[in-house]
């Protein structure tokens, strides 16, 4: 899959961390590997809304990029399991500020919904 080009000036550090957890699943598939080690069945009921071939295509790029590893136990049925690099987990402070904006945000928002519901009654 050929990667987005974002429109910054060169060596922009924004584009060149966008580069690597761009995508719809990426940084949640980071933030759920923050808590451990997961399997591939683990991340999908995690994210139940994300199809098994987007999935898989997503963990294969952050795989491609170094930034989870992937390990497979020669076991029947076969089991992988998916965890944070070290580099994979200097994310962590990107991804908490996701979190906490993200909550920022939520909050904002059902707020907004309900003083909308109050000044409709």
């Amino acid at each position: 899959m050929k990667r987005k080009i974002y429109d910054c000036q060169e060596g922009c550090p924004v584009e060149s961390t966008l580069q690597i957890i761009a995508g719809k699943w990426k940084s949640v598939i980071v933030y759920h590997l923050l808590d451990g080690t997961k399997r591939f069945s683990d991340l999908q009921k995690l994210m139940s809304t994300c199809s098994r071939r987007m999935l898989a295509l997503q963990l294969k790029e952050l795989l491609a990029d170094g930034v989870i590893s992937k390990e497979v136990y020669p076991t029947v049925p076969v089991k992988t399991t998916y965890s944070l690099t070290e580099f994979g987990r200097t994310l962590k402070p990107v991804v908490s500020a996701m979190e906490q904006w993200g909550m920022m945000y939520n909050q904002l928002k059902s707020s907004e919904v309900k003083n909308t519901q109050i000044s409709e009654s």
